[in-house]
């Protein structure tokens, strides 16, 4: 009977976990998406009662989204840097772990004075040979919007970088990585500012190197005009270590700045709920020692 009591209170401790409302919510495009023509089902939480909990705890697997949107999560004033973080949650480009790896490391940076911005992003994959295409847009579309909000939202426009999670961290990459290069034609005067972020933080990134071999995609290409970027990983990951490994020895190359963690262990898909006999959980302590080094979390 107790550990049913501890169990029953443990689950009403979790569910009552909830983030802050957004101080912005906007849509990321003026119309329709480029590309957009087919009509989904409405946008939904697809969790089911038995999926798997990640910490003992639900999360929310947001599916069918056909309007991509930003929701801007403001630090106390007192504590605001000016930086800010565009989020882009995994979840294979199906669906996205929107409160695991979006609201969640939100309130991870507003309580490091960080600005967060989860990117709802179109899922699922439209193209099933280019299945980052439409992530990619809504991403490099993201980075343009906030830089030429920067002044009305009193940002930085110079310390606006950009995080992902496994196909969240496949779009965050290459939106890095491709820099001006808009996988879009323009819409607006937004399209005419850069969509380059100024760093990057990518968590069990996937879908960046070829499968079967040892060799990042044809079409990523690293020069020394990338951002700095930031990159944790599970030796035992599924999505195998070799997209952080392997993007990491070209960054090099190109003498970009780049912290790698590689750990033993931890699988996929923790985000940033800590687990005291995973040390991987506790990369968020390392992320922001890097930011701090960065320069990214002093006040202007």
């Amino acid at each position: 009977m107790k550990k049913l009591l501890v169990m029953a209170l443990t689950f009403l401790i979790a569910g009552s976990v909830q983030a802050a409302k957004p101080e912005i919510t906007m849509n990321i495009w003026p119309a329709k998406a480029p590309g957009e023509t087919k009509e989904l089902p409405p946008e939904a939480d697809l969790t089911k009662d038995t999926d798997k909990l990640i910490a003992g705890r639900r999360i929310i697997k947001l599916g069918n989204v056909s309007t991509p949107q930003i929701a801007v999560y403001r630090p106390e004033k007192s504590k605001d840097t000016g930086a800010s973080v565009i989020i882009c949650p995994g979840g294979g480009h199906n669906i996205l772990a929107y409160d695991l790896e979006g609201t969640e490391v939100a309130d991870w940076l507003n309580s490091l004075g960080v600005t967060g911005i989860v990117l709802k992003y179109r899922v699922p994959a439209r193209d099933a040979n280019k299945r980052w295409i439409g992530a990619v847009q809504d991403a490099q579309r993201a980075v343009s919007l906030v830089r030429s909000k920067a002044a009305e939202w009193k940002l930085d426009p110079n310390r606006i970088g950009i995080c992902g999670f496994s196909a969240g961290g496949e779009t965050a990459g290459l939106t890095s990585l491709f820099l001006d290069d808009r996988q879009y034609a323009g819409v607006d005067d937004v399209d005419k500012v850069s969509s380059k972020p100024n760093f990057a933080i990518l968590i069990y990134p996937g879908g960046l190197d070829v499968k079967g071999q040892v060799a990042l995609k044809d079409y990523i290409k690293v020069t020394k005009d990338a951002c700095p970027m930031f990159l944790v990983h599970a030796f035992d990951d599924p999505v195998t270590a070799q997209n952080s490994l392997l993007l990491s020895v070209e960054l090099k190359k190109a003498g970009v700045p780049t912290e790698l963690h590689l750990y033993d262990a931890g699988g996929h898909g923790y985000g940033l709920r800590h687990v005291p006999t995973m040390p991987v959980t506790t990369w968020p302590k390392r992320c922001e020692e890097w930011m701090a080094r960065r320069g990214l979390l002093q006040k202007p």
